[in-house]
């Protein structure tokens, strides 16, 4: 009777021993037995707030699992340092100038730490790291953030029904109103004018290609294009030339010694220049006496009464 109670024991022992051990395979293999044993590197970063984070978090990296939250403490006067536990295997691919920032699993799962950034110019991370991390709205702030938007519409249609503010006089005012229409009138004439505008210059764009017109002939002809050049040329030279000589007359003018300067300027020589052209005229009204008398000398008398009557007929 003792052995049977012995037996039965035994296998009860078996079966529970058994039992235990699918229980604990079936509890690591749900947890993911790798990553329970492999070999992890312990990095850390700062928040200021957390968002409801706890120890055992996942965190992830270019959407892949690459270890958990090992623990939170605080940090400071009010913040919160989170340790985290990386594996090994992905510590290649993170760099020291990667941040970190907190997400959330799903639309309400639970909190995660997300890593990402970094440059391939930085080195790994290495054990004991401090990453730098990013700010992120929480749901509390969106909220408020909702909630304040909400508030500002509230106003702004309180403002509308009670008359006040810009936009409402904008609505309701005549004056602005026409204003406005106004406005839009004369933008809509400057259009118009435009459009007339852009239409003539194509009409005279189009005459160009058009042979024996006046505009092809300047736009096409070599020659006339030429000559027109040419006669440029000479009116630019004709106007240098007479620039020259004005510089020259104003020069000799400004001269007391030149010849122009002392008619214009010395007296005595010009009181004899003045007495030169009376002795001119007196000299010319006695030769014209001279002449006369001349004509009605015997010697001269019978030539010019020939000259006269040859005049008559």
């Amino acid at each position: 009777m003792s052995e049977t109670n012995n037996r039965r024991a035994a296998g009860v022992g078996i079966f529970i021993a058994v039992g235990l051990l699918f229980l604990l395979g079936g509890i690591l293999a749900i947890g993911n037995l790798h990553s329970t044993f492999s070999k992890k590197l312990s990095i850390s970063t700062v928040f200021g707030e957390v968002n409801g984070l706890i120890s055992g978090n996942n965190i992830w990296f270019s959407g892949v699992k690459i270890g958990t939250v090992k623990k939170l403490e605080f940090y400071g006067e009010s913040q919160v340092k989170v340790i985290m536990n990386i594996n090994v295997e992905s510590r290649q691919y993170i760099r020291k100038d990667a941040k970190v920032k907190v997400g959330t699993d799903g639309l309400i799962g639970n909190k995660i730490l997300i890593i990402y950034g970094g440059t391939t110019d930085a080195p790994a991370i290495s054990e004991g790291d401090v990453l730098a991390n990013e700010v992120m709205l929480s749901t509390d702030d969106i909220m408020k953030t909702f909630q304040q938007n909400n508030m500002n519409l509230l106003l702004f249609t309180q403002s509308l029904a009670e008359g006040k503010g810009t936009i409402n006089k904008l609505l309701t005012s005549d004056s602005i109103y026409n204003s406005i229409a106004e406005a839009a009138t004369s933008i809509r004439e400057a259009a118009s004018n435009t459009q007339v505008l852009f239409h003539s210059l194509e009409l005279f764009a189009s005459k160009l290609d058009d042979k024996g017109t006046i505009v092809n002939e300047l736009v096409s002809d070599t020659l006339i294009f030429k000559t027109m050049k040419l006669s440029t040329m000479k009116l630019q030279n004709v106007a240098d030339t007479m620039a020259i000589v004005i510089s020259n007359l104003k020069g000799s003018l400004d001269d007391p010694k030149s010849p122009v300067g002392v008619l214009l300027k010395d007296e005595e020589s010009g009181m004899a220049l003045k007495a030169a052209i009376t002795n001119l005229e007196s000299s010319s009204l006695k030769l014209d006496q001279d002449l006369e008398a001349l004509q009605h000398s015997f010697l001269l008398r019978k030539y010019f009464r020939k000259e006269e009557k040859n005049k008559q007929e």
